[in-house]
Order: C-alpha cells, then structure tokens, then sequence
C-alpha cells in the first residue's frame, strides 16, 4: 500500500513495522476526530478560496459518511495502511476521485495527529470529570448519612482523636474538587487549535486557522505554528500530572478501605458479591476491587515521569519520539476511568460499623475533649493537659464520648454544602456543551 509521504523507492518492512508501532491500533480512537478535524478544513479551504463550493459539499459528504462508518464500527485501518489520515485519505480518493487528494492542502499529518490528539484528550478529560462528579456525589451523600456516627482519628498510626465517617468521606470529597481544578487546568491546555501549523512552520497557502478553531469548538488557538508542535509532549506531559493528582487520591482512599475494612480494624464491610474468597482459608472475604484501584492508581503515578522520559531534552519541531507518548497516555484513561467506577460501586454499597467506639481500646480518643471541657471550666490550657495525662498514666481516665465541635470543617459543621459549591463552580468552567454543540452543528 503506497505511503502519502513515498518516493520512488520502496521502505524496508522491518522498519516499517518497527516505526508504525501501535499506531494502528491506537488511531482508531482517533478517527472521529481525525474526520471531524477533516470537516472544518475543508470547510475553512472552501471559505479562503482553496476549494470549490461543490469540492467541499462533496468532501463533507465522503466524510459525513466515514464518520456513521467509525459510529456504527465499520471502519478499519487496513493492512498497510500507516495511520488514520492515510485511511481517511486512501477512502475519499477511491470514492470520490481526484478531490479527495484536495484535503491534505495546507496541512501535514504532523498537524493532523495534534489536532485528533487535542480533541481526543479534550472529549476523555470530560468524560474523567464526569465520573469523578459521580465518585464526589457519592463520597458527598455517604458523609451526610453518617455525618454522626464517629470513628477514631490517627496521627502516627495511633489512635489520636475523634473523627466521624462524615468527616472521612467529606475529606476524600474535597480533596476530588482540588483534583478537578487540576483536570480542568489540563483541559484548557487541551482545548487549544493546532490545526495550521503544519509540519511545524505554518503554510504559505492564506489559511484562516481561527475559522477552524472556531468550527471544532476550541476556546483558542497556540498561536505560534513552532510551538502549536512543540505543545505536542507538554501537553500530555500536564495531562499526566492531572491522572497523577487525582490517582493519588483514590490511591490513599483506596488504602484506607482496604485497612479499615480488615478484621484489626472493623470499621466497616462489604457485600460477599463485591468481595474475593481465599484458595486455601475459607473465611476470607478479599477488598480485592479495592487493592486493585490502588494498585492501579499507583502505576498512574508513575505516568509523569514516562512521559517526561521521552520528551525530555529534545529540541523544537516535530520528532517520531512523540509516538511513545500515545501508547502510554490513550491507555490510562480507560484504566483512571475504571478505577473510579469502581470506587462508586464498592463506596455506595458500604456497610458502617455504627457501634465501633464501644471497644474500650479507642477510651483515649477523648483526652483532647476532656482537657478542651476543663478549659472552658476556667482551667489553663496547660494545667489542664497535666490533669488529664495524670490520670491517662495513673488509669484513672474516665472517658465522655460526647463531643461538641462546631467550628467549619469539623465533625459537628461538615460544610459539605460549601465543598459542593466549590465542585459545581470548577465543573461548570469546562463548558463543554459548548463543544459538543459546536461539533454537531459541523457534522
């Protein structure tokens, strides 16, 4: 199958499998993009003068009918074929003759794999800050059905002071909304237009590249055509660090349930169904799903140094090395995407141990309340500390389990109408009804 890019020569196989990587594959994640991008091309070529008025009707139609073909999974990038634009490309020309290979104008494929990959990562960011809206609403509902049953606090890994499940669930709740303002940041970047900048220094054709960030939605263009290529590996370098942030969270939420839910601990428990049996002993029931979000969650945190393992120290314009990045960046979506579908489930079907501060072991909870309750009683703070580590030393701490904490934040003021404040104001800065207007509007 002849290259877009061959001469009068024929590429040795071995290199040409060895350079075409998993691209294959991966493109067809890419393709709706790659044909919708097609689409606003040539709408902008027909609008400059580049096309004819019917080149163009013709052309949106070839693709109109390639993008129902990606939609219903009829679309494949044959044997041979290097990537999507070539498929595209190779499908319009058979169908439609000569103005198929109208297209490519004013356009490398080194643009093209920018653009799809933009809107790729624009589209999957979203669809990550939807799931992680629906991990918050979860995490936001169970801290308000158990907002007064209290559990032990730590520092240290010793029993420390009172906390409430409330409180624990809020906690992991806001720290998800930091981790959207890092999503969005991430988002923004990614809804930037490259399309124009060619292989990496622009055209001489009078292209109107504000017109094609206009019709596919972008909130603006990298306007410098250099750095429009190398934004290519910065990008999913800050992508990486969103994934990374928001791992880390479920990562530590994944290590709590994992620790609270053991026997030592009995915090609380899980359905049989949502649980693993042992082998070998038969009482076992596993938070395998659980393990499995945190492990995964670590692996992700690694994804930062990946990427900047490739991209580091190469100089501006556009090299092959780029393409490592796809195989380690398109995967981790679908794996974060499960990670926090799973988190929903096992979190929603949660089973509270509400009489767990009846064991004695958690008495000292309540020192912190006692030399509090003797303070407001007009003792020093000081004197009040030594009264009560007296009597914590001599065995004679008698233990109140009531607690009275009113400030924000804490057990008796959880705020979680002001967390979920905060979660709405950062999800509505996506804006990406727009997007998704302006994209059905284009088809």
């Amino acid at each position: 199958m002849k290259k877009l890019w061959e001469k009068a020569y024929e590429i040795d196989k071995q290199v040409e499998v060895f350079t075409i990587g998993k691209d294959r594959e991966l493109d067809l994640q890419l393709a709706p993009y790659d044909v919708l991008g097609s689409i606003a091309h040539a709408k902008m070529l027909q609008e400059v003068g580049l096309l004819e008025k019917d080149e163009f009707t013709s052309l949106k139609e070839g693709l109109s009918t390639i993008y129902q073909e990606i939609e219903e999974g009829d679309f494949e990038i044959k044997e041979g074929v290097e990537d999507v634009h070539s498929q595209v490309e190779l499908l319009l020309t058979e169908r439609l003759g000569d103005v198929g290979k109208k297209l490519h104008t004013g356009r490398s494929r080194n643009d093209q794999v920018l653009l799809d990959l933009k809107m790729y990562f624009r589209e999957e960011i979203w669809k990550i800050a939807q799931k992680v809206q629906d991990l918050f609403d979860v995490l936001l509902a169970q801290s308000e059905n158990y907002k007064d049953v209290l559990m032990p606090g730590y520092t240290h890994m010793q029993v420390a002071m009172p906390s409430s499940f409330g409180l624990w669930f809020g906690a992991y709740a806001e720290s998800l909304v930091d981790d959207l303002v890092v999503l969005q940041g991430a988002y923004e970047i990614s809804n930037r237009n490259p399309l124009g900048s060619a292989a990496g220094y622009g055209s001489s054709f009078p292209l109107d590249r504000e017109k094609t960030a206009k019709l596919l939605g972008f909130e603006d263009l990298s306007w410098n055509v250099v750095y429009a290529q190398m934004g290519r590996g910065k990008t999913e370098y800050v992508i990486a660090n969103a994934i990374a942030t928001l791992s880390a969270t479920l990562s530590r939420l994944a290590m709590d349930t994992c620790m609270y839910a053991g026997q030592n601990f009995g915090f609380f428990s899980f359905p049989n169904e949502l649980t693993t049996g042992s082998s070998i002993m038969p009482h076992k029931k596993n938070p395998d799903p659980m393990e499995l979000v945190r492990g995964r969650c670590n692996q992700l945190m690694a994804l930062p140094t990946q990427v900047m393992a490739v991209i580091s120290g190469l100089p501006s314009g556009y090299h092959r090395d780029f393409q490592q990045i796809k195989e380690v960046i398109m995967p981790a979506f679908e794996m974060l995407s499960g990670c926090l579908e799973m988190t929903c489930l096992m979190l929603s079907n949660i089973k509270i141990n509400e009489e767990l501060l009846e064991n004695p072991i958690y008495n000292y909870l309540f020192t912190v309340e006692e030399v509090n309750k003797r303070v407001v009683e007009g003792v020093p703070f000081r004197d009040a500390y030594k009264e009560v580590g007296n009597a914590v030393e001599e065995g004679m701490f008698k233990a109140d389990h009531e607690v009275n904490h009113t400030h924000q934040g804490s057990i008796g003021n959880l705020c979680n109408d002001r967390i979920a404040q905060k979660e709405d104001e950062v999800m509505r800065r996506f804006k990406h009804d727009k997007v998704e207007e302006t994209l059905q509007k284009l088809l």
